[in-house]
């Protein structure tokens, strides 16, 4: 399967699925570990029904890092297509942001295992094929 990500400026709010939030504490990234995985990743995730996608992203910012102080500004917006030999699946929209968190929890409340704070990126991303592109994208559009 192939995987390509493509960045717009904007995009019609109800095409926007996910967000994600490229986020820094103390001035070091702050990256998740899921329960159920050994990789590493953005904080971020699936924008529920009724919930507009900014809210989304302080939602998932909150449950995956325990993030209770921050801010947080848009970056662009991506879209991510899978294309197997079979078929192409579409591409599904979110919404890039990068956070500043001021202040963190000490307990996660979701499937997040635990987060790291570190100056290094991770070697074991989630995944590899879409978000060293959308952190790669952030820089290239000053954000971070």
């Amino acid at each position: 399967m192939s995987i390509t990500v493509k960045f717009y400026d904007d995009a019609e709010d109800a095409l926007l699925k996910f967000a994600v939030i490229l986020s820094k504490y103390n001035g070091k990234w702050v990256f998740c570990k899921h329960k159920d995985r050994n990789t590493y990743e953005a904080p971020g995730g699936h924008r529920e029904p009724g919930e507009d996608i900014l809210s989304a992203a302080k939602r998932e910012l909150y449950e995956e890092t325990g993030a209770v102080d921050f801010d947080i500004k848009p970056v662009c917006v991506y879209a991510v297509n899978r294309e197997s030999q079979v078929e192409t699946q579409g591409e599904s929209f979110g919404m890039l942001y990068t956070a500043d968190i001021k202040r963190l929890e000490p307990e996660l409340h979701s499937e997040i295992e635990k987060i790291i704070i570190t100056r290094d990126l991770p070697v074991n991303w989630t995944y590899p094929l879409i978000q060293p592109e959308l952190l790669r994208e952030a820089v290239r559009r000053g954000a971070i």
